[in-house]
């Protein structure tokens, strides 16, 4: 069904309906209010002559399309595009219903807009997912009304669409394109004074201002002054030490399941990966992933082949939580048979007390024996926003007591992980990506890897 009355013409009824009950007691206006019914049942006819008349050049009146990409990009505030073409002779007003998937839960996707005759209209608005999987979309309603607006006649277009929601390649390409253009900071990723030297001799260049006084050449540089050169100071160039394997572990145990912002520990592990594997891979690394519960999980040799970064991207998006308990004795039997060479491990998980971690601390160690091992587990920032609030009552300052205690079992994680030589990582959910990118950095300058 197409043909809809707006209020507008239920308010005329209403009015109508009195006109006749005020002339039933008023004889004299009987005839007007005649009149106007008559003239209301005419435009009302004639509206509805003019919605239901063909377009321009016979073709449909109305026309709109959704625009939106192959795939949404979790955690991200995802960009949609309404497009409305009125080819009727007249101008319209129209309002746009989105069916949108039920996981959104909104009902405000509804717009209104003016189109006038032969003209387009965009609107744009944003969609956040907060979960991977299919997310089907229903037709884009639009309701036309003329200038008399005594009658709505309903367009659908766009049926039933589905589209996958994907790790977040949105946050990756920011990060991409910023590394690519040296303007990682921006983002809060530190610039990191390289030491050591971890770095590969590639050639000779003329003397810089700003270049390392430590890097010249004296002997070419003699050799060029001998030889009449412009410029006679030589340095001597060199190139990170690359083709170094960087993996990914990802706990998809219970632990992993409790939400910030509406996004899980799992998702902001798998969001962080997808961004930190592709800032190895332009690092000259290769990248690969590792994924596990109680029992086996996804397994990415690392590499640096064309096309790797969409085969980490395709198994990101099928990973979900597991309700029992993690078992890192199976982590470390597949560390040992599948990982065969020195790697930096990124192990991404949650441990809530200090007596969890020292169960896991065996298999932990072994791992920091033959890799460089890098736990990174979450602060629970909602537990410090209770903590920074002002107690009000004595329940409040024993409630915020037992809360300081988390925060420091926290910190003791850190520092029972660094005694025994693993790399330990706190950070709250929001950061990340940009802490474990700022710890790879790190790392590389260091040295380690």
């Amino acid at each position: 069904m197409s043909f809809f009355l707006p209020l507008r013409f239920f308010y005329l009824c209403t009015g109508l309906i009195a006109g006749f009950v005020l002339a039933f007691f008023l004889p004299w206006l009987l005839v007007p209010m005649q009149v106007l019914l008559g003239a209301t049942i005419l435009l009302t006819g004639l509206d509805a002559l003019l919605l239901y008349a063909p377009g321009q050049g016979g073709s449909q009146p109305v026309f709109g399309r959704r625009v939106l990409g192959d795939k949404l990009s979790n955690g991200d505030d995802n960009e949609v595009q309404l497009y409305l073409e009125n080819r009727y002779r007249f101008g319209l007003r129209l309002e746009v219903i989105d069916e949108i998937p039920h996981q959104f839960q909104r009902r405000d996707v509804l717009f209104k807009a003016s189109v006038q005759p032969g003209q387009t209209q965009v609107i744009t608005y944003q969609l956040r997912p907060t979960k991977r999987g299919e997310y089907e979309f229903g037709a884009v309603n639009v309701y036309a009304a003329s200038p008399l607006g005594l009658v709505r006649r309903r367009f659908r277009f766009d049926q039933n669409r589905m589209v996958p929601v994907y790790p977040s390649f949105l946050q990756m390409r920011q990060y991409e394109l910023l590394a690519i253009h040296n303007r990682l900071t921006e983002v809060g990723v530190k610039r990191i004074r390289r030491v050591g030297q971890s770095m590969e001799f590639e050639q000779t260049r003329p003397y810089a201002s700003g270049d390392d006084p430590r890097n010249i050449n004296w002997k070419a540089s003699a050799r060029r002054a001998t030889g009449g050169g412009n410029d006679t100071l030589v340095v001597n160039h060199f190139q990170d030490e690359r083709a170094q394997q960087v993996y990914c572990l990802i706990d998809k145990g219970r632990v992993m399941r409790m939400p910030f912002e509406g996004l899980s520990l799992l998702d902001y592990a798998i969001n962080a990966t997808l961004v930190m594997s592709n800032i190895a891979l332009i690092k000259h690394d290769k990248a690969g992933l590792v994924t596990f519960s109680n029992k086996p999980g996804a397994t990415v040799p690392a590499e640096r082949r064309p096309g790797h970064l969409r085969t980490l991207l395709e198994v990101l998006y099928r990973q979900k939580t597991q309700y029992l308990e993690t078992d890192y004795e199976r982590l470390y039997a597949t560390v040992r048979a599948k990982i065969k060479q020195r790697s930096l491990l990124i192990l991404f998980t949650n441990f809530e007390t200090l007596q969890g971690m020292q169960r896991q601390l065996p298999y932990l160690r072994g791992l920091s024996k033959a890799h460089l091992l890098l736990v990174v587990f979450f602060e629970n920032t909602e537990l410090r926003t209770y903590l920074d609030a002002p107690a009000e009552s004595t329940a409040d300052v024993y409630n915020q007591t037992i809360a300081e205690k988390f925060q420091q079992e926290k910190r003791q994680i850190v520092l029972e992980l660094q005694r025994y030589g693993i790399q330990a990582l706190l950070t709250p959910p929001q950061l990340l990506t940009v802490n474990t990118i700022n710890k790879y950095l790190e790392f590389k300058a260091r040295g380690l890897i």
